[in-house]
């Protein structure tokens, strides 16, 4: 789906690569505390706590996360689900760099990993399934 086809796509914010790797624990997780998000980042991420809280902070302004209060303590939680987060991006990557063209999409994903052969046979299947909703 493009940001055309539905215009409040458009208006969704697109996380950073930092503030993914953030949702991706808030996902993991359900909600975390800044201390808890920066407890699961600073093995693999090299940051501080405060950084974590003032990404927080702007992931809130922009939509991307909200907070409930426990105390003196944000439990943070994202607003949208990793799936539609995940879609949201990947339909402005098809338009913006692929102009829409699904299979140029998918040549390159193949190009740049070699997939498994268990991701080969989810592909088989996802293409037969496409398939079949095409012919209904």
């Amino acid at each position: 789906m493009t940001s055309e086809a539905n215009p409040a796509m458009s208006e969704l914010p697109e996380p950073t690569e930092r503030e993914l790797r953030i949702l991706k624990v808030l996902w993991a997780r359900g909600e975390g505390t800044v201390r808890e998000v920066y407890e699961a980042l600073r093995d693999e991420v090299p940051i501080v706590q405060n950084t974590v809280q003032a990404f927080l902070r702007t992931m809130e302004d922009k939509g991307l996360v909200t907070h409930r209060s426990e105390g003196r303590t944000f439990v943070y939680r994202a607003v949208m689900s990793g799936e539609r987060t995940k879609k949201n991006l990947l339909g402005g990557l098809l338009d913006s760099v692929f102009d829409g063209a699904l299979d140029q999409l998918v040549a390159s994903a193949l190009q740049a990993k070699k997939p498994s052969r268990d991701e080969l046979a989810r592909l088989r299947q996802l293409l037969a399934e496409a398939e079949s909703r095409r012919k209904s």
